[in-house]
């Protein structure tokens, strides 16, 4: 089990293919690079299909780059999260992660409301 505690879960109605672990968009898919996020997708899910998605606490992430230690991060084009650039800043890595050295882990991030 990956470190995560949800202080609101929410379901939304995919409108695309959900992976796990990846950011979803408010209307229920896969948010462009460095747009808003609802929140975490805590499973896979079909377009159509409802999925439980972390919207406030910490949820698991998957990296799309290395994310050092600390890092602000934002959603890449397939909702995982990679460091801070110009996009909307959707949470921090929670204290005590060591990051990401690579795309494909996963990260614990805090979630921020956006």
């Amino acid at each position: 089990m990956e470190p995560s505690i949800a202080v609101l879960t929410l379901t939304v109605q995919a409108t695309a293919p959900i992976a796990p672990a990846r950011f979803v968009s408010l209307p229920g898919g896969v948010p462009t690079a460095g747009a808003p996020s609802y929140g975490v997708a805590r499973s896979a899910a079909a377009a159509g299909q409802l999925v439980a998605v972390d919207v406030l606490g910490t949820a698991p992430v998957e990296a799309g780059a290395a994310i050092p230690a600390g890092s602000a991060v934002q959603t890449d084009a397939l909702g995982r999260a990679i460091p801070l650039d110009t996009g909307e800043k959707l949470g921090r890595l929670a204290p005590g992660h060591s990051g990401a050295t690579a795309a494909g882990q996963r990260v614990e991030v805090m979630l921020l409301p956006n």
